[in-house]
């Protein structure tokens, strides 16, 4: 099953986004990494096979910034968004 995570982050620059999501994908090839800055949370969202999020918020933090799992019913927003 594929899994989809949701982090809050404090990454501004694009460049910096850039440089983890390639660092990410080098251990994840097969994931789809993306980050949405203009979101006041800076939310970085991964979806692929069998991951752990803490695994994924560790690599975000060796680059010196904060990543926090965000607890998102992925579910309920599907069914919200088709009623």
């Amino acid at each position: 099953m594929i899994m989809i995570k949701v982090f809050k982050t404090d990454v501004q620059c694009l460049a910096t986004a850039a440089d983890i999501i390639t660092d990410l994908l080098q251990h994840h090839p097969d994931f789809r990494i993306n980050f949405d800055l203009a979101d006041e949370d800076r939310i970085l969202r991964v979806e692929g096979y069998a991951f752990s999020a803490a695994d994924i918020a560790d690599r975000v933090r060796q680059y010196g910034h904060y990543c926090i799992d965000l607890p998102i019913d992925l579910v309920f927003l599907k069914e919200r968004e088709q009623s």
